[in-house]
Order: C-alpha cells, then sequence, then structure tokens
C-alpha cells in the first residue's frame, strides 16, 4: 500500500512542479520514446535472465504494491501456531506429528493457521525439520546446521530478482540516452524545416533522457530496494520458526520453545509476551467452551 502512495507522490511531484513552471503535459506524452526504453529494458532483463527469475520479479513487483504479509499480527499467529504443535507433540508424542507433517493440509493443528499454510516454503521448512527429528539419529545441532543451510539457500534464491531488476534499473538511464540520440537523428534529418517542427523533435529527444531517468530512480530502484527488504523480512521469519524448533526439539517445554522464537522476532514486530498469552488463553478457553457444550 505504501508503495502506491510512493508512486503517486513521484509522479503528483514530477508532474506537479513542472505544471508550476507552465510546462505542457502532451509534451511529455512520447509513445515512440517510452516504447524503446522500456522494449529496450525488458530486452535486456530477458538476454540477462532465465525465465524463473523473470518470473519472480512480477511477483516480486506484486508483493510489493500489496505490502508485508509479515506484520505483528500474523507473527502472533505463528506463534500460537508453533505453541499448539508443541504442545500436541508434548501430550502425545513427537510421533504422533508424523501424521501432520506428512499432511499439512490435513493437519488439524496446520489447518486452523492458513496464512501459515500459504507460504509453502515455511510449511516445508517446519516439516522436512521435524521428519529428520522423528526419524530419530539426528542430534539439534544437525537439525540447526540443516535449517541455516536451508535458510542462505532461499536467501541467494530470493536475492536474483532483486539483483535483476537493480541492474535493469540501473540501465535505464543510459536506455533514456540511446532514445535521446536517436531524437537527435530524426532532428538532423528535420533541419530546414520550420522551427516548431524541429523544437518539437529535440523536446521528444530530452524527453527519453527524462524517462530513463524517472524510471530508474523513480520508480524500478524504489521498488528493488523495497523488494530486498520483503526478502529481508521473510528471513527474519524463518528465523523465528528456526529458533523455536530448535529449542524444542533440544527438550525446552513449549512456552520455552515459543519465548525463543518471539524473542528472535525483530523489536517492531515482536508481540508481547502478554499478548501472546492472552491470545493463547482465549483461544483454550474457547476451545473448552466449544467441548462443553
Amino acid at each position: 500500500m505504501f508503495a502506491i502512495i510512493g508512486i503517486v507522490v513521484v509522479v503528483g511531484a514530477v508532474l506537479g512542479g513542472y505544471l508550476m513552471e507552465h510546462g505542457q503535459i502532451k509534451v511529455l506524452l512520447q509513445p515512440a520514446e517510452l516504447i524503446i526504453i522500456g522494449g529496450a529494458g525488458l530486452g535486456t532483463l530477458l538476454i540477462a535472465n532465465p525465465l524463473p527469475t523473470v518470473i519472480a520479479i512480477g511477483r516480486g513487483v506484486l508483493a510489493v504494491l500489496k505490502g508485508s504479509q509479515y506484520t505483528q499480527a500474523f507473527y502472533l499467529e505463528t506463534l500460537k501456531m508453533l505453541n499448539d504443535l508443541f504442545m500436541q507433540a508434548r501430550k502425545q508424542g513427537m510421533v504422533k506429528l508424523e501424521e501432520d507433517i506428512e499432511n499439512p493440509e490435513k493437519s488439524q493443528v496446520f489447518s486452523k493457521y492458513p496464512s501459515f499454510l500459504a507460504n509453502h516454503h515455511a510449511v516445508a521448512f517446519i516439516c522436512d525439520t521435524l521428519r529428520m527429528s522423528i526419524s530419530g539419529g539426528v542430534p539439534p545441532f544437525d537439525l540447526d546446521q540443516m535449517m541455516e543451510m536451508d535458510m542462505e539457500v532461499h536467501h541467494a534464491e530470493a536475492s536474483r530478482p532483486v539483483s535483476a531488476m537493480a541492474t535493469v534499473a540501473d540501465s535505464l538511464p543510459g536506455l533514456g540516452i540511446v532514445a535521446a540520440v536517436l531524437g537527435v537523428v530524426i532532428t538532423m534529418q528535420a533541419l530546414g524545416g520550420p522551427p516548431e517542427e524541429i523544437g518539437h523533435k529535440v523536446a521528444a529527444a530530452l524527453v527519453g533522457t527524462f524517462l530513463g531517468i524517472l524510471l530508474c530512480y523513480g520508480f524500478l530502484g524504489p521498488i528493488a530496494a523495497n523488494l530486498q527488504k520483503i526478502h529481508d523480512a521473510e528471513s527474519d521469519y524463518l528465523r523465528c520458526l528456526r529458533q523455536g524448533v530448535i529449542a524444542f526439539v533440544k527438550g525446552s517445554a513449549p512456552v520455552l520453545a515459543v519465548e525463543f522464537a518471539r524473542r528472535s522476532i525483530p523489536n517492531e514486530l515482536r508481540p508481547s509476551f502478554k499478548d501472546f498469552e492472552t491470545a493463547c488463553r482465549g483461544k483454550r478457553e474457547a476451545s473448552t467452551e466449544a467441548k462443553s457444550a
């Protein structure tokens, strides 16, 4: 949401300042320049990256426009999910969790948290680790190393679209110059004609440079930076899951394991212990009332 507001502010500030100096909007409407810059930028993206990276960029842009899902409420739901999962394992045994991790969609625990189930990597991150723990013979240190390696691989993979978008953004000013040079060539062909026509072609050439710089520093560059922050937020979320799972596998009580997870959440998103306790207590009371009824 803030990304959309930022785009509106950029467009409004640029056009507002231009109109204050009595500029004409129609002069900036140069479809040919936009096709040259946008088409060449898209071409460089396709040349430099495989199709999965291009698709990931499209998904990343949509994620930036929607805003990050990793809010305090989302983290609170995750802590409740971990608490339910660990409590069930403590009461019924780790082997009982095999039913949950083999079919997360049908799990009595995971099915109550659709937001978590929608994050397929996070689901696999937890289920694969618990599967190795249930199989036996894997010490907590090795599980921790595996989770850390998984996070590193995922972070490297998630960084590729960011790097690709940043590279395209950096190329746009140069492509704007290409469009401007082509405009100058066309202007040279019109020498000797009416001054109004020459002025129009010079303006069109300069618009090419303007669009290249604006698209780079006003749109694609900031979007790439925002996308990197979203990936960093996802890494923070995976670290929260990792801390909770490893603490429980080491033998910590469910409430202590969840507290390890809570303490690893960034301060601005971390639910207070009281909020977490209230949420869990309210859920237990609702469950008790449902059984009584």
